[in-house]
């Protein structure tokens, strides 16, 4: 075989190709524009040293393969350098006009940042106009080996071999509609190819990429390994020196914790003998809840006997209800109380146990810890026990330890401290509970003075509204009975009319006519008869009127009865009852 020639763009040797018409473009034959491709943004393939720092600084490992290897490669060229690989000599000339000229449409059509440059890459002295986000750059041509614009397009050639001729003479083993669609060559038997020249493009990108890929993550690999070396040393040191200042700290911490238990066990001793003198009075202040209690309920009861549209929830029902749970509130505060000081000697004693054994351990502790604060490298006395490296399952965590020691002293400060607060602010629940009882008791009396003011002002509105009700009554009755004796007098007025009429239709043959006397007493009888209905729709409202009257008169009646027995519960009886409470001396205890 004849070797064959060599092929400026770089193509295999069997490659099969045909002239371009020159009169014929097929980009402005059709309306598809061509799109744009992120490879074609790409320099060329000159980046051996791909992922190779060229300083000390560690590389950005937030920047992909792809973008570092066009990133170093555009730096090591000298301004004005071209690219290694030319354009493909089968291109035709028109190609590029055809670019220009195709407009953008379907979902090819360039929209948002394609293309833009990042912020921050502009070049301010750029000729106008300056590229920008706004103003994008338009991408340069891709290699011949690389993916190219129509390889996305439907291949059609003039002149070219059809799916089914004479020379189609090879066997199909895909698809049949691949030549029909243009992805695949027709297949012949001159010829074994099986693969487009858009695949071969594909193909090449797809090796090229991952070759890049995997000599990034190389070179990621190596350097890592040198500045894992690096840092394993410095940690070393560094670790000892941590260690060293970790056991003196331990110490430290060590002997301030044996301090606080010192102090916690003097002032627990010191609290187990101010206890029992606080019972007696909280018993006695208990007993004297039961007035007030009784009170209470005695006038919610009677609050109960009011008739039915005064059997409301109003203020002085709420004040009474928070009144009964403030006192069973402060029962129960004061049960809780006693039951906290019956247990508090009982949980000193325990306490003061607690911090004894905690106070002996640390004291041990404390001593082993200044034994290793001393050692160091220099030391006589080190020895490999590679049997100590272990954590034993009895050993306890840092901050379990400083958990447990915190605990047991907060245990016995808390211990102590429910102590002091049963003996010394027992005094002042006294106080309170007595300030609040009296305060909501004032409320109530408060609310009770102004429920018992509006009813009785209620009650005298109710008694002149009902004034009212019988004065327009009788004035009322009057109207309906002016009205029936009105009616009764037109009915006459109704009867000379009609009877006129009826005479008047007696005439005989051409004297029986529509004269103005006949119109007239027409129009009288249907006046008389519109105020005739006039008069009886006044009646009938007149008499509803009346029965309106009557039974608004005997609510205001029923009303007025119920306010003056509600006032008779809630003045003659609660504000009786109330002016027992027993005051604030009496509520303290004393």
């Amino acid at each position: 075989m004849s070797e064959q020639p060599p092929r400026s763009c770089g193509a295999g040797a069997k490659g099969q190709y045909q002239k371009v018409d020159d009169n014929t473009d097929y980009l402005q034959k059709n309306t598809t524009p061509k799109p744009e491709l992120a490879y074609q943004n790409r320099s060329a393939l000159n980046e051996t040293h791909l992922g190779v720092s060229q300083n000390s600084n560690p590389p950005d490992l937030t920047v992909s393969p792809n973008k570092a290897q066009v990133a170093q490669t555009a730096a090591a060229k000298p301004e004005g350098a071209q690219g290694t690989t030319k354009k493909c000599c089968l291109k035709s000339q028109n190609e590029s006009n055809a670019k220009e000229n195709q407009p953008s449409k379907g979902i090819l059509k360039q929209t948002g940042m394609s293309g833009a440059i990042p912020p921050g890459d502009q070049n301010p002295n750029a000729e106008p106009p300056v590229p920008n986000a706004l103003r994008p750059v338009p991408p340069s041509d891709a290699p011949c080996y690389m993916p190219q614009p129509e390889d996305q397009l439907p291949e059609h050639k003039e002149g070219g071999m059809e799916p089914i001729g004479p020379w189609a003479t090879g066997r199909v083993d895909w698809s049949p509609m691949a030549g029909i669609t243009g992805t695949r060559p027709v297949v012949d038997k001159y010829s074994i190819t099986r693969y487009s020249e858009g695949e071969w493009r594909r193909h090449n990108e797809e090796i090229l990429n991952r070759t890049r890929e995997v000599q990034h993550k190389a070179n990621l690999v190596d350097w890592n390994g040198y500045r894992c070396c690096e840092q394993t040393r410095a940690d070393i040191d560094k670790n000892q020196e941590d260690n060293t200042r970790r056991l003196t700290q331990r110490a430290q911490d060590v002997h301030r914790w044996k301090c606080e238990l010192e102090m916690a066990i003097a002032a627990a001793t010191e609290e187990l003998n101010l206890l029992e003198t606080e019972r007696t009075r909280l018993k006695s202040a208990a007993a004297v809840l039961m007035i007030p209690e009784s009170i209470c309920g005695e006038c919610l009861e009677r609050r109960t006997g009011r008739l039915d549209p005064d059997l409301v929830r109003d203020e002085v029902e709420e004040e009474l209800i928070k009144e009964m749970a403030l006192i069973s509130e402060i029962r129960e505060t004061f049960g809780r109380t006693l039951r906290d000081l019956e247990k508090q000697l009982l949980e000193n004693k325990t306490a003061k146990q607690k911090l004894e054994y905690d106070w002996s351990d640390k004291s041990v502790a404390h001593d082993i810890e200044f034994v290793n604060c001393a050692l160091s490298n220099k030391s006589t006395v080190m020895m490999f026990k590679p049997g100590s490296t272990i954590f034993p399952n009895e050993q306890s965590s840092s901050d379990h330890w400083e958990h447990f020691t915190r605990e047991t002293l907060q245990e016995g400060e808390a211990t102590r401290q429910r102590s002091i607060v049963l003996r010394g602010t027992l005094e002042a629940i006294f106080i309170n509970s007595a300030r609040d009882l009296r305060s909501q008791a004032d409320r109530v009396d408060l609310a009770l003075s102004k429920h018992v003011a509006c009813l009785d002002e209620l009650r005298i509105t109710l008694e002149n509204e009902l004034l009212k009700v019988l004065q327009k009554l009788a004035d009322v009755e009057k109207l309906v009975i002016t009205t029936r004796d009105s009616i009764r007098r037109l009915d006459t007025s109704m009867k000379l009319a009609q009877t006129r009429l009826d005479n008047r239709l007696q005439r005989p043959r051409v004297e029986n006519c529509r004269d103005d006397p006949h119109y007239g007493l027409i129009e009288e009888a249907k006046t008389i008869g519109e105020s005739i209905a006039a008069l009886n729709s006044l009646f009938k409202t007149s008499e509803k009127t009346q029965s309106d009257l009557n039974k608004v008169r005997i609510d205001l009646e029923r009303e007025i009865m119920l306010k003056r027995k509600a006032l008779e519960i809630d003045r003659s009886r609660i504000q009786t009852i109330r002016s027992h409470y027993p005051s604030v001396t009496a509520l303290t205890g004393h």
